[in-house]
């Protein structure tokens, strides 16, 4: 998929999410019509007798919703008027407690009571809450009194109510689920460009993001009706769930950020600081899902405030990092901005005592939304920047590669081309070698200078011209090698050779001699294996041979298996024969 259509696609997307919405924000609005909130409330010790404070009328508090954790028990009254629906169900706020006692009074003063243990509350298809049924409500019935043993959360005082029914199968319902399925498969789009993303560039960033979409997919997974839908968990097992998910949301996006702003871009402290950020979420989370009544009064409230630092540090990192020209912190303050509005709001009305505790539970799915489309926008930008910067590695990488396999003066490849692409060469047919050395080289140097010498060995690099059949080298100084392939490999090598007097004196004029060059040559058989320096040595050997036979001529040695001689060339030979010989 090209960059363009990525885009295209999110944007797209992230549209479809805004819609689905706006069309399901009205009927959850109107279902809240036949629900029932406490008008009073009270607190005490688990040891009260649960009838007595019912009939104590001075100890319950009216009007003010201000609810306090520091008793034991918290009791909520409802009162049940003549046009209400009968309700059938309480609905509360996930989080740890120990039990909730319901009592239902009648206008004749009889009570129903049931009691339920932390362990056998359900939960509710309206997502983050669970529900216990009521002892029989009936149009005699005057009041609930609802008793929540240790309470660990404001929101389960705050937010419970009785309503006739969990959400039913009907248009709400499948519009929610829709809604949700819909931003699920929002979230796995960037697993699957992770996944691809890796296979090429293995940037820790993409690991992180990938960890940061699995967490906020299971986030909406545990806080929503969908884990109600699929496998139908007690309520305490998703409270401590969401508890742990919730940090390890907060510590991958923050390691996200971490691997994901440029090096260089990000003050060193920052970016060290955010590892800290990544553990003390993680620790925080899982000591309070582990241990949610050791300071119950104040736990919650405890535990909301210590991810102030976090929320800091990590908006102060993004801010230096824009501050420093970081590409990639423009995608993600866009698509954090509104994950951490709400959890702004979180600490906000979680620390407050006067506020409310809000969630901003649609506000996050709407972050949620804004994550994929700019973070996902965010890394296909930074796998490209990368993919061009490892790209322009590699050539350079290349283009010094070749540089250091080649001859600066001549532009042949060196000793260090053959000795590290020998077997390369041999797998791909080059079977011939043959070494060739200038004769009386040294006084061309003496009389005409260093200058007109390195004229000769350019010439002679020409003569021995490398085309599909030959690679040429040159060793150092006036020495040479052919690696040649093919039948008439010998009769390529011996045209080259005897080719040198006439290039050399039409290159380099007014040197007053003919530049002859001696070449010692050996082949091997294409099965059996030897090395450059053995094969090398017997070329050499045969050079030396040529020497003392009074240069100007070749001689060849077979080592068993090798092909016959296939054409022998004698004489010198002109710039235009050779090159009619080789075609």
């Amino acid at each position: 998929m090209s960059w363009n259509a990525l885009r295209k696609a999110l944007v797209a997307t992230l549209l479809r999410f805004v819609m689905l919405v706006s069309l399901g924000a009205s009927p959850l609005s109107a279902a809240e019509s036949v629900d029932i909130r406490s008008s009073c409330w009270t607190s005490g010790s688990l040891s009260d007798d649960l009838v007595t404070v019912v009939h104590s009328p001075g100890r319950w508090t009216c009007g003010d919703r201000t609810y306090s954790l520091e008793g034991e028990r918290t009791l909520l009254r409802f009162e049940i008027g003549p046009h209400d629906a009968l309700p059938q169900y309480l609905f509360s706020r996930r989080s740890a407690l120990a039990a909730v006692h319901l009592v239902a009074i009648d206008r004749d003063g009889a009570m129903r009571r049931t009691s339920l243990s932390a362990g056998e509350l359900r939960s509710a298809l309206h997502g983050g809450y669970f529900k216990a049924s009521l002892p029989g409500v009936t149009r005699d019935t005057l009041q609930v009194v609802v008793a929540f043993d240790l309470p660990s959360h404001h929101m389960t005082l705050e937010r419970a109510y009785l309503s006739p029914s969990d959400m039913a199968l009907g248009p709400e319902l499948l519009l929610s689920l829709l809604f949700l399925a819909i931003l699920a498969g929002m979230l796995s789009m960037p697993l699957i460009f992770n996944a691809a993303f890796y296979r090429i560039l293995r940037e820790p960033f993409l690991i992180w993001h990938s960890m940061l979409t699995i967490a906020l997919l299971l986030t909406i997974l545990v806080s929503s009706g969908l884990a109600v839908v699929l496998f139908d968990p007690p309520a305490m097992t998703l409270s401590w769930m969401t508890t742990v998910i919730f940090g390890l949301t907060v510590a991958s996006g923050v390691m996200f950020t971490h691997s994901f702003i440029e090096p260089g871009n990000m003050n060193p402290i920052l970016r060290r600081a955010l590892l800290c950020c990544a553990a003390w979420a993680m620790l925080l989370s899982t000591s309070h899902a582990a241990f949610p009544f050791i300071g119950r009064p104040i736990q919650s409230t405890a535990y909301t405030a210590a991810f102030a630092p976090v929320i800091v540090i990590f908006i102060v990192s993004l801010a230096d990092a824009l501050r420093r020209g970081s590409r990639a912190a423009k995608f993600q303050v866009v698509g954090y901005m509104p994950v951490t509005i709400a959890g702004l709001v979180r600490l906000v009305t979680g620390v407050v005592p006067w506020l409310q505790s809000n969630d901003a539970m649609l506000l996050f799915y709407v972050g949620c939304a804004f994550e994929v489309l700019f973070t996902t926008l965010g890394v296909a930008d930074r796998f490209m920047t990368i993919k061009r910067q490892r790209d322009s590695a590699l050539f350079e990488a290349e283009v010094l590669e070749r540089l250091s396999e080649r001859d600066t003066l001549t532009g042949l490849l060196n000793r260090r081309a053959i000795e590290q692409n020998f077997e390369k060469f041999r797998a791909e047919g080059y079977h011939t070698l043959a070494v060739l050395d200038l004769d009386h080289f040294k006084a061309i140097n003496d009389v005409h200078g260093h200058v007109v010498g390195d004229a000769v060995l350019k010439a002679v690099a020409e003569a021995l011209q490398a085309d599909p059949q030959v690679h040429a080298f040159r060793l150092g100084g006036e020495e040479f090698v052919l690696l040649v392939r093919g039948e008439d490999a010998e009769t390529r090598a011996e045209l080259r050779r005897q080719a040198i007097p006439a290039i050399v004196a039409n290159a380099v004029p007014g040197l007053g001699r003919s530049v002859t060059a001696s070449m010692g040559m050996t082949d091997v058989s294409p099965s059996a294996y030897v090395e450059f320096e053995q094969l090398y040595e017997e070329a050499d050997r045969q050079l030396y041979n040529a020497k003392l036979a009074g240069r100007n001529q070749t001689k060849i040695a077979r080592r068993p298996g090798a092909r016959p001689h296939h054409r022998a060339v004698n004489g010198d030979v002109t710039v235009t024969e050779c090159q009619e010989a080789l075609g």
